[in-house]
């Protein structure tokens, strides 16, 4: 069964665990003593319906404050296909946060509250989506109910993020936007008699037709080399397979390969998953790749089809989003983790910092602090094989390690 995997993402109190909670209940994914324990606790809090927020809100912190501030990840499932929806804060200081939950989905949510229109946390989280290259975008117009269920402001919503996409120049392969109710569940599961003049889906409904081929299978063949399988027993004594998972792209008995960094070529003998012999080797699958020839490869290395190898790059220009309380200013040196490979990384220049809520750049700026995103410069101490981020993201991604504190400090997307 299909995985699909989703982001939500909105200002504060737009009502995403609400809406997930919503979700989680019209497709009876609740336990009943989940449902008598969330019972319980809204009647603690003085409410008199049930508040299907606390089911995402999982800290004290955010049940005490009734706002989301670390990533929770929801699963359920239906029918056609499960779900696993990352809900991520609003605040402005957890924008680190909506960039790590955001980094595998397939489709974002982007709640905009009815009343007060798209607000400087949407254009965060749509500038956000558009960095990651999200395919499908959702633009949920919530909480229709405080505005009498009016086509005319939704209309309007509509109008005002239209501009927003043009503003930002960014041209996702799927926008729908829809009006829902998440507290009363108008529009989310089923579609809702109070807003009769909106013909198309609910959002659960568009959700379940979402179709979306794996495009990792037509991006470039890499195969990052995980470790050297050397059976150590008489039958398989000359045995050398290089296992690992396949990062993009796909591979095939008999193709020509490159291994990087040692630059030497062969051909595919063998592939074997377990026991199995395949003929074809596609992204996310792990398995065993045994070459025709002795070459040079081991853990760290690359396995690429020698028509379209990835560069050997020692300097890189890259977005990045900042994480770390102390500032990113030139000269530091960090250790970066691209795929299994660590090497020492030293910022060159910073090319500037994004106005986000603005899309403007901001060439005078030069430091990133907490939650900034901006453009970098880096050059590393020993070159790593990456693709754009644009041309490849399985491959275009790293991520920055504080080297004395071993913290993640920034997560890059190569130009």
């Amino acid at each position: 069964m299909e995985v699909l995997r989703i982001t939500t993402s909105g200002s504060v109190d737009d009502g995403k665990s609400t809406l997930i909670g919503r979700l989680l209940y019209d497709t009876h994914s609740i336990p009943q003593d989940k449902m008598e324990a969330l019972h319980a606790a809204s009647k603690r809090k003085g409410l008199d319906f049930t508040d299907l927020s606390l089911l995402t809100d999982g800290l004290v912190a955010e049940r005490e404050q009734g706002i989301t501030i670390d990533v929770a990840h929801i699963y359920f499932s239906t029918p056609t296909r499960k779900y696993i929806i990352a809900d991520t804060p609003g605040h402005i200081e957890y924008t680190r946060n909506m960039v790590t939950g955001a980094s595998t989905a397939q489709v974002s949510l982007i709640l905009i509250d009815a009343r007060k229109g798209i607000v400087e946390q949407t254009y965060r989280h749509f500038f956000i989506a558009s960095l990651l290259r999200i395919p499908h975008l959702v633009i949920c117009v919530n909480k229709m109910d405080l505005v009498e269920y009016s086509e005319a402001r939704f209309n309007q919503i509509v109008e005002d993020f239209q501009l927003l996409l043009t503003s930002a120049g960014y041209k996702a392969p799927s926008i729908k936007f829809i009006p829902i109710s998440s507290l009363y569940g108008e529009n989310v599961a089923a579609r809702s008699s109070k807003i009769a003049w909106y013909q198309g889906d609910s959002l659960l409904e568009y959700l379940e037709q979402i179709t979306f081929d794996h495009a990792d299978n037509e991006h470039p063949a890499r195969f990052p080399v995980q470790s050297v399988i050397r059976p150590r027993t008489e039958a398989f004594h000359d045995f050398r397979g290089f296992a690992g998972k396949v990062a993009s792209g796909h591979f095939n008995v008999g193709d020509e390969i490159i291994s990087l960094p040692s630059q030497q070529k062969s051909r595919i003998k063998t592939i074997e998953k377990f026991d199995t012999q395949l003929s074809t080797a596609a992204a996310r699958e792990s398995v065993v790749i045994t070459l025709e020839d002795e070459i040079d490869t081991s853990r760290g290395s690359m396995l690429s089809k020698a028509e379209n190898p990835p560069a050997l790059l020692k300097e890189i220009s890259a977005q990045v989003c900042w994480m770390d309380q102390q500032k990113l200013v030139p000269g530091k040196t960090y250790l970066l983790q691209h795929g299994i490979n660590r090497v020492k990384a030293k910022v060159q220049l910073i090319q500037h910092v994004i106005d986000v809520t603005s899309n403007k750049v901001l060439e005078d700026k030069k430091e990133l602090g907490l939650n900034d995103i901006g453009k970098i410069t880096l050059k590393m101490a020993q070159p790593i094989f990456a693709d754009p981020y644009a041309a490849n993201p399985a491959n275009g991604a790293f991520i920055l390690v504080d080297e004395f504190s071993n913290a993640t400090v920034a997560v890059g997307f190569v130009e």
